[in-house]
């Protein structure tokens, strides 16, 4: 059975859009998101699923570091609602809930709740992992935001479902492999994901950006960030819709050589882009 590792603890968002990205995998567990790049690397899993942007909080800065590096291929995304629940221990009850455990940027997306429960906001290192918590306390005062899946594998109780503040709280992925697997360019709804760095001169970002433009091509994120402290070396990452394949898209990448000191295909991949999400 194929495996996929995940960020975080069993329950985890992410150990959920595993679940839902791709049914009847094994999912697996690791600490941080380098032993999740490193469990593909080493044939433990198939796949990786990382965590790269939410619609609230915005970009995740550590896969934008480790990602360029990780010598992986992009192979799909996934959009993954959070829907936080109000998780207790079988028996408790709404006024039984004197304390609440979440991750602190779910935390910061409950404030509605926590006003009106008059509960005390406590951080744990990750939602999953305060379900776990609040389990082995075996506290009726205690309660987690987590998701439902936390809650039925650690045998607790839902007291509340979609106790979010923001109803469009959505984390997208990056579903990663040793392996690229470029679609078929004759098919529709394909993104590519690119890194390059621009030499240093002026113009230069305004002609590369303006090649995506000229071929009407859409730009769906971009992302910059320096490299090794310099100020002079920016480094950009961009998801655009299409296939390199595909004359639009070609016609854009056949300028990047011109204007960059380096550039790179990550990905390319079928799109799960949801309706709500707005493109640039």
């Amino acid at each position: 059975m194929p495996i996929i590792a995940f960020q975080g603890r069993p329950g985890a968002y992410s150990d959920l859009a595993c679940r839902q990205a791709r049914p009847g995998w094994t999912t697996l567990p690791c600490e941080s998101f380098p032993a999740a790049i490193q469990a593909v690397h080493d044939g433990v899993a198939d796949a990786a699923m990382l965590a790269c942007e939410n619609s609230l909080v915005g970009r995740v800065p550590e896969i934008h570091t480790l990602l360029p590096e990780a010598g992986l291929h992009i192979v799909g995304e996934y959009f993954q609602r959070v829907e936080h629940c109000l998780i207790a221990l079988p028996g408790a009850a709404l006024g039984d809930i004197r304390r609440i455990h979440t991750h602190p940027v779910a935390l910061g997306q409950v404030r509605r709740l926590i006003a009106e429960l008059g509960v005390t906001p406590v951080t744990a290192f990750d939602t999953a992992g305060a379900a776990e918590l609040i389990r082995e306390w075996g506290r009726i005062e205690e309660g987690a935001i987590a998701s439902e899946l936390a809650a039925d594998l650690n045998g607790l109780t839902v007291l509340r479902r979609n106790v979010e503040d923001a109803g469009h709280n959505t984390t997208r992925f990056y579903i990663v492999a040793r392996d690229a697997a470029w679609p078929d360019p004759a098919l529709s709804s394909m993104m590519t994901t690119l890194l390059f760095r621009v030499r240093n001169a002026p113009g230069m970002l305004y002609r590369a950006l303006g090649a995506f433009a000229d071929a009407g091509i859409n730009m769906t994120r971009l992302e910059s960030y320096m490299l090794e402290g310099s100020f002079a070396a920016t480094q950009f990452l961009l998801d655009v819709e299409g296939h390199p394949q595909q004359s639009g898209l070609a016609q854009a990448l056949a300028i990047l050589p011109q204007l960059c000191d380096a550039w790179s295909i990550l990905g390319v991949y079928p799109s799960s882009r949801p309706h709500h999400v707005v493109n640039s």
